[in-house]
């Protein structure tokens, strides 16, 4: 069973649409999102068919799941010239640094080889930005150490930069509906709603994404608002990644405590066609999501490429059309394997 705990689609909004997205609806890893959409306003106010910020412009869903996008890209990749992707899943690389051919070193928790690479890409600001510090209680942060070794001052000034950028979290709940109480929920007049400014502050919510199950079942996730989420930072969730990772024990009651809270603010915005009822036998989970949307202005395009260092950066949180968004890490990772290829790797 697949749940998409984080973006429900993906949305491009300028043109010209990024090179990846034909080769990803060719090769079946992405379709047209054809769900049902509606904004709530305030308290009670909701409108029909009326799209935010994340349902403008052409929108995509993942096949089988938002991870088929996921999955498209690393297939991509592969070509009959070069080898396969390797993939590490469930592996934290801990430590960087770089050797004395130039070749960057990646480590886990041990000190144990993860990989090794002449260039290092980041697609995402953990290993360099300093809330890894208080994520995972480390003394420094990893890329910030290695490069203090580089003397490199774009690779600096980007790190700097990085540092800077801050992020809006969600608590995202996941509800599995079981099917003798779906029905009310596969009813809905809406697969996606979403929550404006006002609705946030009544409700702690910003979006509800209802996910129908081939079997029947239903699933439902519910994404917080910034405020709620930052109330609640030290909650994990006793299956998110980041437990496991750490093996963190149970949060003694306050992960129920935050559950509670959300499933209540579900039923109470959606008590029209929902009643408490459905949800007595639903089975819940609690994810945090740290680091859900970077707040521009995000690192400039000048920055996302080290030559010095063999750095580059892409993702959503570099700055550009789709910033805060995957149209933003789709049209970043291709600037940058532009730059890559201008600097002599290919």
């Amino acid at each position: 069973m697949a749940i998409d705990h984080g973006a429900p689609l993906l949305n491009i909004t300028a043109e010209p649409a990024p090179a990846l997205l034909e080769p990803l609806l060719a090769g079946g890893w992405i379709a047209p999102w054809s769900g049902l959409m509606a904004l709530l306003e305030g308290e009670s106010k909701l409108h029909i068919g009326r799209p935010d910020m994340l349902g403008q412009g052409s929108l995509y869903g993942g096949v089988g799941g938002m991870d088929g996008l996921c999955r498209g890209l690393l297939q991509l990749a592969a070509r009959p010239s070069a080898p396969s992707v390797t993939s590490h899943y469930r592996t934290l690389v801990r430590f960087l640094d770089v050797a004395d051919t130039g070749t960057w070193r990646l480590r886990d928790r041990s000190g144990s080889l993860v990989g090794e690479a002449e260039w290092l890409v980041l697609s995402s600001t953990l290993l360099a930005h300093p809330r890894s510090r208080l994520l995972f209680d480390w003394p420094a942060v990893p890329m910030a150490e290695a490069a203090a070794k580089l003397g490199d001052l774009q690779l600096d000034h980007a790190l700097t930069t990085i540092a800077g950028i801050r992020a809006e979290a969600r608590s995202n709940l996941l509800l599995i509906v079981p099917e003798e109480d779906a029905s009310p929920w596969r009813a809905l007049p809406f697969t996606l709603v979403n929550f404006d400014a006002a609705a946030q502050q009544c409700w702690g919510l910003r979006r509800i994404s209802i996910q129908p199950l081939a079997d029947g079942r239903c699933t439902v996730v519910a994404h917080s608002s910034d405020a709620f989420a930052a109330d609640h930072l030290d909650v994990y969730g006793s299956r998110s990644a980041v437990a496991r990772l750490l093996a963190l024990p149970p949060e003694a009651g306050r992960e129920e405590q935050v559950i509670e809270a959300l499933s209540q603010a579900v039923l109470q915005c959606l008590a029209p066609w929902i009643d408490a009822g459905s949800l007595e036998r639903a089975a819940p989970q609690l994810m945090r999501w740290g680091a859900a949307f970077p707040v521009a202005p995000g690192l400039p395009q000048a920055l996302m490429l080290c030559p010095g260092s063999r750095v580059g950066f892409c993702g959503d949180f570099l700055a550009g059309p789709g910033f805060g968004r995957i149209e933003g890490a789709l049209r970043s990772a291709e600037l940058l394997a532009n730059a890559l290829l201008q600097a002599g790797l290919g």
